[in-house]
């Protein structure tokens, strides 16, 4: 404590005496049945309830049968101990490591609730306080003491509460913002240092790496973003460095987002509400993060009812809401809170920053999880959520869904596409399961085609950008399971003409057992490359190239199909080179190809590609052996 600190607050001890009493006297004021909040997480004044513990301990039939209600502990937790049942019995709104076995078991309660409604809870008395239990900073001049790094429920616990007993801690940041208590809304104050809780954040592993790095691509300059805790967040934050002119409206500021302040990534200039300003309503990280809230003005805390607001945060545009989730089945509902009938963890706020998001103009909501649990031997993605599961998110809430291989964009898809997006970023190893069950259920088509192994898994790293010689941008991804939609609308889009001379027929349609032939192939033996444009959360293919390997010749039939309103841009030139490429380092001699004698554009792309060419014509096709050439 600073020496203006010390003065401010011993000045307060002459002015208030009253307030200064022993912990015996304090806590005589509580009484049986008392409903006693606790402030949340990092806030936790953990002197305070060892106190009050000692108290009771002491004290054995001072009080029975009080209600101890809070979020989430990351600290103490004594009175979840048997021996104090009589005394306490504990009401979260969410369900922490600490308290799960607690509440499973039936020896304390959950409720289920958006955190955006718990202050209404308190503020209409649905939910009563009798004493609130916090831990502020010291008081200022003006005698005003903040709330720190956990604002959201609090504020509202200590506004309804008929006792308000504070641990003063000089090591509690003083945060901008909603929470602020004068010294004469202060009952009682106990002064006492100690560390804030820190929240140690997990190790990010490979997993979230890759899954922080399929994040980021959705992620655009100027978007605001929400974000919760845990490896995977850290990851997707660790992926941003390179973003520019973010913004932030969240429940939580974790070490991860001010390390992207500090970097000036998040600069908040172009928010479209509160500008300027980190908006949070709690904070979780390391001594260094709170040290950077500290008295910072570009971070303001608000209550949980203002930030984890829909409407609030649907005034944002370009909101992205990233969450994850325990597991989510093939036609979109997701659970965060429950694994079956087993408590989890709790709605929390991810419903409210999500549904805000879908509002937004421009807005989009991420779903990131891993694919699998319990160390590979349980898939996160499910025909359907396990009887008991709480559907945190309904199939309307979710737009992206990422796992590590990958991700799929659900928003305005049908049950069938669904099932197939979700299917081709599972885990492998499930992939034959859930398409086996997906037929079972109706959900995808009763001969819908799989190659199971490493045959059928997508070849992730031949992903590359190019840009044509006419300055197109264009993504270059090998062919999904899940784009037989896209491809028949390329199909369809295609002229007579190009239709033609794709395919040498007169067969115009493109039914899903031909379109299987496309989107189910072995990796191993053949390629096919989509030349896609991407278009917010759209893709559309511009142009197909593909290529099956005879193994007699060690060469490679090859075929293209170019969009015909991207014809001459450039694309067929860049599928050529990069197929070409991938052929040689399969170790191929060359390519062979059909082509019309009328197909003048095809052939003088082959002929400017740099192969030894051999041409034969046969009824009005020519038959090409196209050799590579030696490059030394």
């Amino acid at each position: 404590m600073n020496l203006d600190e010390s003065k401010n607050l011993e000045d307060a001890r002459s002015k208030y005496p009253d307030k200064f009493q022993s912990e015996r006297r304090i806590f005589d004021h509580l009484h049986r049945g008392d409903r006693i909040f606790i402030h949340t997480a990092c806030g936790e004044p953990q002197y305070l309830v060892n106190a009050l513990i000692n108290f009771v301990s002491s004290h054995p039939t001072a009080f029975y049968d009080a209600e101890v209600l809070h979020v989430w502990t990351l600290g103490v937790a004594p009175y979840m101990d048997e021996k104090f049942k009589y005394n306490f019995r504990l009401n979260s709104f969410f369900v922490g490591s600490s308290t799960r076995a607690a509440v499973n078991e039936g020896v304390a309660d959950y409720t289920p609730i958006f955190l955006s409604e718990v202050p209404e809870l308190f503020l209409r008395g649905v939910v009563p306080i009798d004493v609130a239990l916090v831990q502020l900073s010291p008081p200022d001049q003006h005698g005003y003491m903040s709330l720190g790094v956990s604002v959201d429920i609090v504020k509202a616990a200590t506004e309804k509460a008929s006792l308000v007993i504070a641990q003063v801690n000089s090591n509690m940041p003083r945060v901008h913002g909603d929470g602020f208590l004068h010294i004469e809304e202060v009952d009682f104050i106990i002064p006492h240092d100690e560390p804030i809780l820190e929240y140690k954040e997990e190790p990010e592993g490979d997993i979230a790496q890759r899954i922080g790095k399929y994040v980021a691509r959705l992620i655009q300059d100027g978007d605001t973003i929400q974000v919760g805790y845990g490896s995977i967040p850290n990851a997707i934050l660790a992926n941003l460095g390179d973003k520019k002119h973010l913004g932030v409206h969240t429940e939580l500021i974790s070490d991860g987002i001010v390390d992207l302040m500090k970097k000036g990534v998040i600069d908040n200039t172009r928010k479209s509400i509160n500008r300027g300003k980190s908006v949070v309503t709690f904070c979780m990280g390391k001594k260094e993060t709170y040290e950077f809230i500290h008295d910072n003005p570009a971070i303001e805390f608000r209550t949980i009812n203002y930030t984890n607001n829909p409407l609030v945060i649907s005034q944002h545009d370009h909101m992205t809401a990233i969450n994850s989730a325990l597991e989510i089945d093939l036609t979109g509902q997701a659970t965060a809170e429950s694994l079956g009938k087993t408590f989890y963890s709790g709605i929390g706020g991810q419903a409210d920053f999500m549904r805000g998001a879908v509002l937004s103009k421009s807005g989009k909501t991420i779903l990131a999880l891993p694919s699998t649990a319990d160390n590979e031997q349980t898939s996160r993605i499910v025909p359907f959520l396990k009887e008991g599961a709480g559907v945190t998110l309904i199939r309307g809430d979710i737009h992206y869904v990422v796992t590590e291989y990958g991700i799929a964009y659900l928003h305005g898809k049908n049950i069938r596409e669904r099932a197939m997006e979700l299917i081709s970023i599972a885990h492998p190893k499930f992939r034959p399961g859930l398409i086996d069950e997906a037929k079972k259920l109706y959900l995808i088509f009763k001969d819908q085609a799989f190659i199971p192994g490493k045959r059928g898994e997508y070849p992730e790293e031949l992903e590359t950008y190019r840009t044509t010689k006419t300055g197109l941008e264009i993504f270059l991804r090998p062919v999904k399971i899940s784009d037989e939609p896209l491809l028949k609308d390329l199909f369809y889009s295609l002229s007579d003409k190009s239709m033609y001379r794709r395919f040498i027929s007169q067969r115009k349609d493109m039914p899903h057992e031909r379109l299987q032939e496309f989107v189910i192939i072995d990796h191993l033996r053949e390629v096919l490359m989509l030349a896609v444009i991407e278009k917010e959360e759209v893709e559309e293919i511009a142009g197909v190239g593909q290529y099956g390997i005879d193994e007699a010749s060690h060469t490679a039939e090859i075929a293209f199909v170019v969009r015909d309103i991207y014809q001459n841009m450039g694309i067929g030139a860049e599928l050529l080179s990069y197929l070409t490429t991938l052929a040689k380092k399969q170790g191929l001699w060359g390519f062979t190809a059909e082509v019309l004698w009328e197909n003048r554009p095809m052939l003088q792309l082959f002929e400017k590609a740099g192969f030894d060419i051999e041409k034969r014509s046969s009824q009005g096709v020519y038959e090409l052996k196209m050799a590579f050439r030696e490059t030394r």
